[in-house]
């Protein structure tokens, strides 16, 4: 995902994906549109007023509900990276797996409840306003007709969220159901990796039968609950597509851990660190240094002392004609800045860590010293001859 921070909530960073714009202005102009038809005496400027008040509270709501995952998450000492709010509503970067079925099922049905309680309030005060006091008042259009915008966004809002939490709590991995689905099967089985494969599994069959719904929508069957129409089944195809490749990301990664776990990070690290002084050019660096072996990454040193890392990355935007004047203290990593890990720390961690990061290797150090590199190649090679032993 592409996107930036907007602020920090409980100390946890806020991140809006660039998606997120597009399913922003996707949602006010159909509510702008829903609007319309139901308040055919409101101005346009009014229409689209609320509209876009109303996308923007419910999208507070999905935060609301990532919230709520994300600081659970962090009493039961799991750590968060960050929330990031996207196309498909949002999502909450937790680091690691949790570390018990408990753990688990308590981070993720706080989400849904969320989600329960704010529809909950949403209609009351809805209703409340509107002066409705029946479900059948509710659902007649003749009376939602006559009521105002501040009711009309709050039961839209009430019902939205609704709906949030009942699709989430679908059994399908990695929904919130489908979490929920695996804490049960992990607290039965005691094995995570065969509770994650069992979850993912029924997410890969609800994400299919998602796109056959959506494919029926296409064809004007009505779904209840969704309708029908070819934009909302297009939209439904997305969705399910989505997810069957979360899922199957999703059990990846857990097998990902379990080969790695329990492995130290000094049985897979690289230990013979190439060194180069700081003085050194780009153009010399890529001719007899890069050119001359298959390593990316180098130690940069300055005399007896580590100054920095430079990475086949770091020159790979420099212009060719500017290569032999700029130095590679110019454009390495100060040491300062440098990400390391220790050798006993678990390949699990490391591996984690480079994909946080966003980076392809850690300097390996014991005390005051580097003793080797660990490549994402190296986890890699490791990960492919575990798999074929297994």
């Amino acid at each position: 995902m592409k996107g930036f921070r907007i602020g920090k909530i409980f100390g946890i960073n806020i991140h809006i994906d660039l998606s997120w714009f597009l399913i922003f202005g996707l949602a006010s102009w159909s509510l702008a549109a829903s609007f319309g038809q139901m308040h055919p005496t409101w101005a346009v400027s009014l229409q689209w007023g609320m509209a876009l008040l109303a996308a923007l509270l419910f999208f507070l709501s999905v935060l609301a509900h990532e919230l709520a995952h994300s600081l659970i998450a962090r009493r039961r000492g799991i750590p968060v990276r960050n929330i990031t709010l996207f196309m498909f509503g949002g999502v909450s970067n937790i680091q690691r797996e949790p570390s018990s079925p408990m753990d688990e099922f308590l981070v993720t049905i706080v989400g849904p409840l969320t989600s329960f309680v704010l529809g909950a309030i949403f209609i009351f005060l809805g209703r409340a306003l509107s002066g409705i006091n029946t479900i059948n008042e509710m659902n007649a259009v003749a009376l939602l007709s006559q009521i105002g915008p501040a009711s009309t966004i709050l039961l839209w809002l009430g019902s939205i969220n609704i709906l949030v939490a009942a699709f989430n709590l679908l059994p399908g991995f990695p929904l919130d159901g489908g979490r929920i689905l695996r804490s049960i099967l992990w607290g039965i089985s005691e094995n995570l990796e065969k509770a994650t494969r069992w979850a993912s599994r029924m997410g890969q069959v609800m994400a299919w039968l998602i796109i056959f719904a959506g494919m029926a929508m296409l064809f004007g069957v009505q779904i209840p609950l969704l309708g029908t129409g070819f934009i909302n089944g297009i939209w439904l195809i997305f969705i399910g597509w989505f997810l069957q490749n979360a899922a199957a990301q999703s059990y990846h990664k857990v097998v990902v851990q379990d080969i790695l776990e329990d492995v130290p990070v000094k049985k897979m690290m690289y230990p013979n660190v190439p060194v180069v002084p700081e003085t050194l050019t780009v153009q010399g660096l890529i001719d007899n240094y890069i050119m001359q072996s298959e390593d990316r990454a180098f130690l940069v040193y300055n005399d007896e002392r580590l100054t920095g890392l430079v990475t086949i990355d770091d020159i790979q935007s420099i212009n060719p004609n500017s290569r032999g004047q700029i130095m590679v203290k110019d454009v390495m990593t100060p040491s300062r800045k440098i990400v390391v890990i220790s050798p006993e720390e678990e390949a699990s961690e490391a591996f984690e860590r480079l994909q946080s990061e966003k980076i392809r290797q850690l300097p390996v150090v014991s005390g005051s010293k580097i003793i080797g590199m660990l490549r994402r190649r190296d986890i890699i090679r490791w990960l492919q001859l575990q798999s074929q032993f297994r």
